[in-house]
């Protein structure tokens, strides 16, 4: 979090994110005065906090919310998600204005890899391609030759040459995952999602044991013995549509928890179970850097319209390249 602890060591915070909301305030109405006053667009992944998906002008995973960014007429847009989100929000947007309610919203994952550190690991392959997850920093965008999601990785991966040499990053347990499925041998970055990484195996086989009806979905980026034991693996929007569409009515689900939100408005009358994790003090799946933006922070930030993002000019255009490539090659993709 070096990083984004120097962003935010630049920012004025005095002046916005110290001020005091008015006891009383109806935040909801308030960002949607904002909203309308200032051309906004609220912009939510489905692991925000209930109240903000609830409020977002566009929810969704990391593919679909690239293809709104992309899309929007707004004048400022305000990325409900972390960091590297709000970043390929701006490398797609350098004209508008793009704003994130705490700008330490970071991403375990992304801060895994550099945009040095793959240049360096590429050189060792010579003739290979870098495929790179969507969890990255602009660094790492300008280094990879295409941008992939969870929803369109494997559609991508199998478009390309079967000859073709390529490293995948920065997530090894999405990559590992997708060299089983593709058949290819992708040269993988050590790099992994603390929160997915953080399920336990015994305690998951003892809550299907308790729920004997119920089917075990999980997100592409958990470890391996966790996957092997799911009925369903998806993208986070993938996992979304199985609990509606399946005809089963319970489910554990090996992601982040704040999907099930949205799940459980979808399909109100099924049991959404959290996976659980290693840490037995706490029974929950929550990305600590996701749930930094709250309702409160929304306002101040689209009320002083900071914390702003900012990408030089020649990176912003090394990295827009391989998000170009992904929209492109997923132009068919849900």
């Amino acid at each position: 979090m070096q990083t984004l602890e120097k962003a935010a060591a630049t920012l004025p915070i005095k002046g916005y994110m110290d001020m005091e909301i008015p006891k009383g305030m109806d935040l909801i109405v308030e960002i949607n005065r904002l909203r309308k006053e200032k051309n906004a667009v609220i912009l939510a992944h489905y692991y925000q906090t209930g109240d903000i998906q609830d409020i977002s002008d566009f929810l969704g995973d990391s593919l679909q919310l690239a293809r709104a960014a992309a899309k929007t007429n707004a004048d400022m847009i305000v990325f409900c998600g972390v960091h590297f989100m709000a970043e390929a929000a701006k490398i797609l947007n350098p004209t508008k204005k793009v704003v994130l309610p705490d700008v330490l919203a970071g991403c375990s994952l992304a801060d895994s890899c550099t945009g040095e550190g793959l240049r360096a690991f590429r050189a060792q392959y010579p003739g290979s391609i870098v495929v790179s997850y969507i969890n990255c920093d602009a660094g790492v965008k300008a280094e990879s030759d295409i941008i992939v999601t969870s929803s369109n990785a494997e559609h991508i991966i199998n478009a390309l040459p079967p000859e073709q040499k390529i490293i995948f990053a920065p997530d090894k347990n999405l990559g590992r995952y997708l060299n089983q499925v593709t058949g290819r041998q992708m040269i993988l970055w050590d790099g992994a999602c603390m929160v997915h990484e953080a399920f336990s195996l015994e305690r998951i086989a003892q809550q299907m044991a308790e729920n004997p009806n119920a089917k075990l979905i999980a997100h592409p980026e958990s470890e391996e013995p966790v996957l092997r034991m799911a009925h369903f693996i998806g993208s986070t929007s993938r996992l979304l549509d199985f609990v509606v569409e399946d005809e089963s009515q319970e489910f554990i689900i090996a992601t982040e928890e704040g999907i099930i939100h949205e799940m459980q408005k979808l399909a109100p009358n099924k049991k959404l179970i959290p996976a659980l994790t290693q840490d037995e003090s706490c029974n929950c799946s929550e990305c600590f850097y996701m749930k930094r933006n709250t309702m409160e922070k929304l306002y101040l930030c689209m009320k002083y319209e900071l914390p702003e993002i900012h990408i030089d000019e020649e990176l912003r255009v090394k990295a827009l390249k391989s998000i170009n490539r992904m929209l492109e090659m997923s132009e068919k993709i849900k």
